[in-house]
């Protein structure tokens, strides 16, 4: 199954994240793919959000993973873009994460693509020039679960 939804603004995508978001359980596992800049930390903003949680949400890019505690289930945002190799993923522990009791939201998980579960809510945020520069197509595949 394969849901796409339109985005003209920074707040849009906040609210189609926290949305989805809302919906989640744990052990899911969100895969976030997109180019630099199209507003994968405005998702994590918004989704984060949508699990109560109300910490600052900033890319966990230099820590790899970063763990809010503070809403109705824990949130494990991952940034894995300045990860050298997959297997790097081991060293961080990532199965607890996507095993526990939380939800995992793991951006740039396209370069660690064999160790997302099968189960997997893969979100794509592109841009689209021709719709305007606020605009963002968000695709989201496999998401029999999320929809209304």
């Amino acid at each position: 199954m394969t849901t796409i939804l339109d985005s003209y603004s920074e707040k849009d995508t906040e609210a189609i994240a926290e949305d989805l978001a809302r919906k989640s359980a744990p052990s899911d596992v969100f895969a976030l793919v997109g180019d630099l800049g199209v507003g994968k930390t405005a998702f994590a903003k918004g989704f984060a959000r949508g699990l109560d949680i109300d910490e600052p949400i900033v890319s966990p890019t230099f820590t790899i993973v970063q763990i809010y505690e503070g809403g109705k289930m824990p949130l494990y945002h991952f940034d894995v873009y300045r990860l050298g190799d997959e297997s790097e993923m081991d060293e961080i522990g990532y199965e607890d994460c996507f095993y526990g009791e939380g939800v995992s939201l793991v951006e740039w998980a396209d370069t660690v693509r064999s160790v997302m579960p099968q189960k997997t809510v893969w979100i794509t945020v592109e841009k689209d020039l021709t719709r305007g520069t606020d605009y963002r197509r968000i695709t989201i595949d496999n998401d029999e679960d999320y929809r209304d």
